[in-house]
């Protein structure tokens, strides 16, 4: 939990909703996710996003237990 809200970590509101923003570069993205923004795969070794909520009514635990990855350009779109 540490390594996710380290660093670079900053905190943006989208939808009414305040979140938090973790960068994970390159060397960092050892494992494939879905990106809930376009459905397509981000694939190891690409630099991209990892997002969960900041203001979520069950706490921190449960907001970084449903974090998402993103490629860095669908967040910046606001591809939801």
């Amino acid at each position: 939990m540490d390594r996710l809200t380290a660093g670079w970590r900053r905190t943006e509101v989208r939808g009414g909703r305040e979140w938090n923003v973790q960068p994970v570069s390159e060397a960092q993205a050892v494992k494939a996710y879905i990106c809930p923004g376009c459905g397509l795969e981000v694939s190891p070794g690409v630099a991209h996003l990892v997002t969960w909520r900041a203001d979520g009514v069950l706490g921190d635990a449960a907001d970084l237990a449903a974090r998402r990855h993103w490629h860095t350009h669908c967040w910046r779109i606001g591809a939801r």
